[in-house]
């Protein structure tokens, strides 16, 4: 499955809510979410512009595969995501079969909403700024869901959460 999403950075999370609300888009998540990464000692698959994520999201446990298409207009990446019952055996699993946890990421707070089946994000993570994610099925209904919330393209970055860290890290110096 094709991944199309962008990110829109320092946002006001509750104006964002509200407009949200105001189109009408359905709450589909609210709680925390925390998410661990792993690669091969190598790197390999960073160096393939991939990852492997596990992630926990309220009592959903997620193990998803990436790899980047491009990074033209949005960030479009192969993404293929199976539900595993249990985060600290599946962590053991993948350190079992020679994976290294890259990053141990701090949970963050996310709020979900979707409207004509494209999906929001508003993550507000423990130690940078909140900000929203916003995924379609194509790039026409991503450009005019931006639009619909308030901002433009010009707004949004084809950035991945890495990408955003190391931005607010670079800007804040953290």
């Amino acid at each position: 499955m094709e991944e199309i999403e962008v990110k829109i950075l320092d946002i006001d999370k509750n104006k964002v809510i509200k407009r949200l609300e105001e189109l009408g888009a359905r709450k589909t998540f609210e709680g925390d979410v925390h998410a661990s990464y792993f690669d091969f000692p190598d790197k390999r698959l960073d160096k393939n512009d991939s990852f492997l994520r596990l992630r926990k999201k309220g009592d959903i446990v997620e193990l998803t595969f990436k790899k980047l298409i491009s990074r033209e207009k949005a960030k479009i990446m192969q993404e293929d995501e199976v539900v595993v019952n249990d985060f600290e055996n599946m962590i053991k699993i993948l350190k079992d079969l020679g994976l290294v946890e890259l990053r141990n990421e701090a949970k963050k707070h996310r709020v979900s909403y979707e409207l004509e089946k494209v999906h929001f994000e508003i993550d507000s993570p423990d130690d940078i700024p909140a900000y929203l994610e916003i995924e379609a099925p194509d790039l026409e209904k991503l450009e005019n869901a931006v639009e619909k919330v308030g901002f433009s393209m010009k707004d949004a970055k084809p950035w991945s959460g890495k990408h955003v860290r190391e931005y607010y890290q670079k800007k804040y110096n953290l």
